[in-house]
């Protein structure tokens, strides 16, 4: 892990990982959604072993897990993206070494499976992950768009440092792309929202619709920069 900090409780953190070279880390559907459903089975101080409950093979199944019943949490989380190499996690410290035992939870267990579903060995992730420290307020907010907005650049590569060709089409595919916490954000409900808990984070939007002004925004203007 790169990072020149600990993290400390109460405080916010940007947290990524990608596959090594560079390569795929969701093949498909039933990919994506393990990797949610550990996003929340994972985040708690006992272990939760998806072995144990019968019948996982079947998303429908699977969804259930979202509506298990929890102790203590390891952390906060306010958002995530999961891109077809990459992942992109919004982390509040809740307990001291919460983030990094939810994380090595996390990474372990989506490793052994991928590897099991896709009969391959070896190390899936490029490392154990990157962090930065959300340090202000203007950059806390700023992760709202910028990992929610990540989506965007599987159909324009590069949008955010030029002008978006069609931002409509923009919007038709995020509203499309169910592997994001933007869901959660403009009002969509599923069994999937069980994964964030808002109210450890501050209130920026009091609304759907003050959330989609802020990702209207963005999507209007050039020269973003890195997100």
């Amino acid at each position: 892990m790169q990072r020149r900090f600990d993290f400390s409780i109460g405080e916010f953190y940007h947290v990524y990982n990608r596959g090594n070279d560079k390569k795929k880390i969701f093949n498909d559907d039933k990919d994506y959604l393990r990797l949610m459903v550990l996003l929340y089975t994972c985040n708690n101080v006992s272990a939760i072993h998806l072995s144990n409950h019968s019948g996982l093979s079947k998303s429908q199944n699977l969804l259930k897990m979202f509506n298990l019943k929890r102790e203590e949490t390891l952390v906060d989380i306010g958002c995530y993206c999961l891109m077809p190499n990459h992942i992109h996690l919004l982390l509040k410290e809740k307990i001291e070494g919460g983030i990094s035992l939810f994380l090595q939870k996390l990474f372990t267990a989506y490793s052994m499976y991928f590897n099991r579903r896709h009969d391959r060995t070896g190390k899936l992730f490029e490392g154990v992950y990157k962090a930065e420290h959300a340090d202000s307020d203007n950059y806390l907010k700023y992760l709202y768009t910028y990992i929610n907005l990540n989506p965007v650049s599987l159909i324009e590569n590069d949008w955010k440092n030029k002008v978006l060709k069609d931002k409509k089409k923009a919007k038709e595919f995020l509203i499309g792309y169910k592997n994001s916490s933007y869901f959660d954000y403009v009002g969509i409900k599923r069994e999937e929202n069980n994964i964030l808990n808002k109210e450890a984070f501050p209130e920026y939007f009091e609304s759907e619709l003050d959330f989609d002004f802020m990702i209207n925004e963005w999507l209007s203007f050039a020269n973003h920069g890195k997100v």
